[in-house]
């Protein structure tokens, strides 16, 4: 009589199958538990610095201090969004990890063109279908969200570096100095240089 079933080695196997899942699974929450914690900071510090603007300019400058305010409101409430958009992917959204990737490879890549298919590669979607993924996701389109990052980006350096706007419309992304000034004054209203101008008078106080 055999004490030893044949079918011990197969449980061996995925016994070490499973650790090696369950590994795999700690890493990836690990990653994504870290990237939550560099956006959080990242949008942290963004909100701050707008809010100490907000709080300078209100008793000089209420115009300047509302549109500050705003722009810090808007943050709010896209992040607001992505995450509520983020928590449910069974309409074909992306997942959690997909989002960090996502998010992380944007920031880091601003400088550059970013192109749907580099986007998609990332999130390991096909890119027929990931831009209605992406809006699900992050409740905006890839092209609005990448354009609102560069802006949210240029407003921190023009507060925390003497960097030209022609040199900060490089850096972030935009084509030329022109480029820049157009979309920021669609977005906000004025142009770069009044927006900085502003806020430069404001902190010799």
């Amino acid at each position: 009589m055999f004490f030893g079933s044949p079918r011990e080695p197969a449980r061996e196997i995925r016994r070490d199958s499973d650790e090696v899942s369950m590994d795999r699974t700690y890493s990836e929450d690990a990653y994504i538990s870290s990237q939550t914690d560099f956006e959080f900071g990242s949008l942290a510090n963004s909100l701050v610095l707008l809010l100490e603007a907000a709080k300078t300019e209100l008793d000089h400058d209420q115009e300047a201090a509302k549109t500050s305010l705003a722009t810090a409101s808007s943050i709010l409430q896209s992040e607001i969004e992505r995450r509520s958009h983020g928590k449910d992917t069974r309409t074909g959204g992306l997942a959690g990890w997909q989002i960090a990737r996502v998010r992380t490879f944007i920031d880091e890549n601003l400088h550059r063109t970013i192109h749907a298919s580099d986007l998609s590669a990332v999130a390991r979607r096909s890119t027929a279908h990931f831009s209605r993924s992406f809006k699900q996701a992050f409740g905006e389109p890839p092209h609005s969200y990448i354009i609102r990052r560069r802006l949210e980006e240029a407003c921190h350096l023009m507060l925390t570096s003497s960097a030209s706007l022609s040199e900060i419309a490089l850096s972030v992304g935009f084509a030329d100095q022109a480029h820049l000034c157009k979309q920021f004054r669609q977005a906000l209203g004025q142009s770069p240089s009044n927006w900085r101008r502003e806020r430069e008078n404001l902190w010799r106080f």
